[in-house]
């Protein structure tokens, strides 16, 4: 990195060179580009996503692994912003959490106290872990106020 830099963008950068080194830590050997000998997986992984996941939405979340699946098992591509959110809302359930706070918890940093992306964030998150995103029943809209996270009974 070049100086002046902002210790938030180390950190982002940090954390990205640490999900992918877990990931990578995760595949076989011959899954690297290292090594192009076949070799076995590691005999701890569990043998399907589920095994450590999180119910959301239709989803199921591995805030481990920071790994989004689809009912059907496929890894659904989800961003940093959006793994954060998700957190945020499973760490309070059916809690109303107001924009700001949302960006506070899932940005890490303060925002101007205008800042609608949040709004825009949520609505591409639905698209990925609702049934019908325009009828939303995992993240409810509370108007005027914020968000909730509707916690499966």
């Amino acid at each position: 990195m070049v100086k002046p830099f902002d210790p938030r963008e180390l950190l982002a950068r940090i954390r990205s060179v640490l999900r992918r080194t877990r990931l990578t830590a995760q595949l076989p050997i011959s899954a690297s580009l290292s090594d192009p000998k076949p070799a076995a997986a590691p005999a701890r992984e569990p043998a399907t996503p589920y095994a450590r996941g999180t119910r959301f939405g239709r989803c199921l979340l591995d805030l481990d692994a920071r790994r989004l699946f689809a009912p059907d098992g496929a890894e659904v591509p989800a961003t940093a912003m959006q793994f954060d959110l998700m957190e945020a809302f499973l760490n309070h359930p059916n809690r109303v959490l107001s924009r700001d706070r949302l960006l506070e918890l899932a940005h890490k940093r303060g925002d101007e106290p205008f800042d609608r992306s949040i709004d825009i964030r949520i609505a591409r998150l639905r698209r990925k872990i609702e049934e019908h995103p325009e009828r939303p029943r995992t993240i409810k809209t509370v108007h005027g106020v914020g968000y909730i996270y509707v916690a499966p009974s």
